[in-house]
């Protein structure tokens, strides 16, 4: 499904959508040599290879600020090369990847590994630094080396920062070079053995509960200690009505605060485990209804930033084990879209305003200042249309690993193509 375009690609009659400015046109996108070279209105020629976009929305790549690619240390489950495929295939084309890997990304020369082996792949890399050594919550990395390595942010991922103090220290490094500190909101004491929401079903269904207050007890402290230095604090997927609200109070009082929310906390409920399907079984837990509605609500108002996938691939033997054993995570770069502008247009919510979450919401949080569409510059470009109906399949994931609960469902929404430079995803050309 990988293509090199080797000639002039004229994208033709669609709707250029730039969500950093929020405008739209109707209009034509020439690409030549992997470049933009012109935008708007455009007369064809016979050196053109010409797209039909009518109908489709022409919009920038897709930025995921949260995923697990697993190299070094972990490739059988993903490489950088099998996880650049999967977000290509879900129409992203900057990726940042998270710091658990077998070792931890906590030096500059992990970080620069990362990005050697990523230069020739079809989307960008971009690597985030653990914020302790070996991600054991003790000692500060070299956050400034690894910065000017090509860290973007600091994170220990799924292992919370437990120790306050650590985490000051972390806020005041991080804004010495003006990055987003990403610390993993939970409390482990309070969840305890847990692996699924608490509630009157995980008593049914006999499995230890998470409730939700060990999510919302840590953005509390940790959004009370960002307000006292005055530092940037991220808050990776959050799934609790509680956080929201708490996200929603410290951004109004000034606190330098973001947050993501998954696709699949977006759409996916506690009650589909009463199969015990443990695809399902993710970190934070998939919660209850209230909480849903409360993410869409918070990504509506703006109290939630951006979409982030939290990609995290298993092999086929971890996820056989049983409910309490197998490990956390689901894939999701490919199903990303779909599932976000299938639920999110039902709640009324425009095709235009879930690109933006794909893309400006998570450039902003990053700190990066894109222009889409920029003439002479490389092509970053998805076709989307809004309107195709389409199924879930085992043939859609380009991952290494197929852990997808999503596989059966019907979708509304394609990313049909994906072009970055001179690398291609999907069918140009009927």
């Amino acid at each position: 499904m990988i293509n090199k375009l080797n000639q002039s690609i004229l994208l033709e009659g669609g709707t250029i959508y730039d969500p950093y400015n929020n405008k739209k046109i109707k209009g034509s996108i020439l690409i030549q040599n992997g470049l933009i070279t012109k935008a708007g209105k455009i007369n064809p020629s016979n050196k053109m290879k010409r797209v039909d976009c009518k109908g489709k929305i022409i919009a920038p790549g897709f930025i995921d600020i949260h995923a697990h690619f697993r190299e070094p240390g972990r490739e059988d489950k993903e490489t950088l090369a099998t996880g650049a495929q999967a977000a290509f295939a879900g129409g992203f084309t900057r990726v940042c990847v998270m710091p658990n890997t077998d070792p931890p990304l906590d030096t500059p020369e992990s970080i620069r590994f990362i990005l050697e082996k990523s230069i020739d792949l079809p989307v960008d890399i971009f690597p985030i630094g653990a914020i302790t050594i070996g991600q054991k919550g003790m000692e500060l990395t070299e956050v400034g080396e690894m910065v000017k390595a090509g860290a973007v942010a600091i994170s220990d991922d799924g292992l919370p920062v437990q120790n306050g103090q650590v985490l000051r220290y972390a806020l005041e490094y991080a804004k010495k070079y003006g990055i987003p500190v990403i610390n993993h909101a939970e409390d482990i004491h309070l969840r305890n053995d847990g692996v699924m929401n608490e509630s009157t079903l995980s008593t049914r269904l006999g499995l230890p509960g998470n409730p939700d207050i060990s999510e919302s007890v840590m953005v509390h402290r940790d959004l009370e200690i960002a307000d006292y230095c005055g530092g940037r604090i991220h808050v990776p997927h959050v799934s609790t009505k509680r956080s929201v609200d708490l996200i929603r109070e410290y951004k109004k009082n000034g606190v330098d605060v973001s947050a993501e929310v998954t696709p699949h906390h977006l759409g996916l409920t506690e009650e589909k485990l009463i199969n015990y399907n443990t695809h399902l079984k993710v970190s934070p837990p998939l919660r209850t209804h209230s909480d849903r509605e409360a993410l869409i609500e918070g990504l509506i108002d703006g109290t939630i930033d951006c979409i982030a996938t939290d990609h995290a691939p298993h092999t086929i033997e971890e996820k056989e084990m049983d409910f309490i054993h197998a490990p956390c995570g689901m894939i999701g770069l490919e199903s990303a879209f779909g599932l976000c502008h299938t639920l999110l247009t039902q709640a009324g919510v425009s095709s235009e305003q879930i690109i933006q979450w794909f893309t400006k919401g998570p450039a902003v949080v990053m700190g990066w200042e894109i222009v889409p569409f920029q003439i002479g510059k490389k092509a970053e470009v998805v076709i989307i249309d809004p309107k195709k109906k389409w199924k879930f399949r085992e043939s859609d994931i380009q991952s290494r690993s197929k852990n997808s609960p999503m596989f059966g469902m019907e979708f509304r929404g394609k990313v049909e193509v994906a072009i970055s430079g001179k690398i291609s995803f999907g069918t140009l050309f009927d």
